[in-house]
Parts: C-alpha cells; structure tokens; sequence
C-alpha cells in the first residue's frame, strides 16, 4: 500500500485472518496505528496481531441443544 502500511488485504494474508476479522478489529480500535481512508484501513507494518478473544475452549459447543433441552424438561414439571 502506501509507505509503511498495509492493506486490510495483506494484513489478513500475513495474520491468517479473514479481510472481515481483519476490518472489524481495525473498527473495534484493538488494532494501534490504524487510519481510516474513506472505506479502506491502513494498517501500520510493525503493527502486531491482537489476541483472540473468540471462545475455545468449547464450553459453548451444543450450547443451544443442551439449553432447549433443559427447557423441555422443566416444561414437562
């Protein structure tokens, strides 16, 4: 891109992100450096990758299946 930045585009190749993670985390502020440029980010080359504060841990897998579940039964009471 221009100078020292990077195109949302290239920060995703080189994080192994999605362009959509990418510009959501430049619009959440969790990206230092970022400037704005109509619709497009430039995102400073020495920028580094924020954490991923996404659930991995897998206490939300078939969350919703053991909630209506649960629902069920106390309905049957």
């Amino acid at each position: 891109m221009i100078g020292n930045y990077m195109s949302v585009k290239e920060t995703a190749e080189k994080w192994e992100l999605t362009n959509r993670m990418v510009q959501k985390m430049c619009a959440d502020g969790r990206i230092e450096g970022v400037i704005k440029f109509g619709k497009s980010w430039a995102i400073p080359e020495d920028a580094k990758k924020p954490v991923d504060n996404r659930i991995r841990n897998g206490d939300w897998i078939g969350y919703r299946k053991r909630h209506e579940m649960k629902k069920n039964c106390e309905n049957e009471r």
